[in-house]
């Protein structure tokens, strides 16, 4: 897990921000004795939100769109790979 603090550091970004990130359900935030902190799993994520952000101009709300998208998109390609390995296995019978 990495501290919130330090990540806006790094980044070069406003903590509310990432508090933002977090009240629209973007980003998962871990809090320990009062620290915030956001696990390393989510690094990835958080860096995509703020070339969007930062780099893109996309508020908020379109940030939660953008995102919406990808993840629909994953999971179809998801489904059609599991459809594919599907028809190879009636195919090949």
């Amino acid at each position: 897990m990495i501290d919130t603090l330090a990540c806006c550091n790094y980044y070069n970004i406003e903590y509310s921000f990432i508090t933002s990130l977090q009240q629209h359900g973007l980003l998962d935030i871990t809090t320990i004795q009062e620290t915030a902190f956001i696990p390393a799993h989510e690094l990835q994520k958080l860096e995509k939100l703020i070339r969007l952000h930062y780099e893109m101009d996309i508020n908020l709300e379109g940030i939660e769109t953008v995102s919406y998208l990808l993840e629909k998109v994953a999971h179809l390609q998801d489904e059609m790979m599991h459809l594919k390995n599907r028809l190879r296995v009636y195919g090949e019978g």
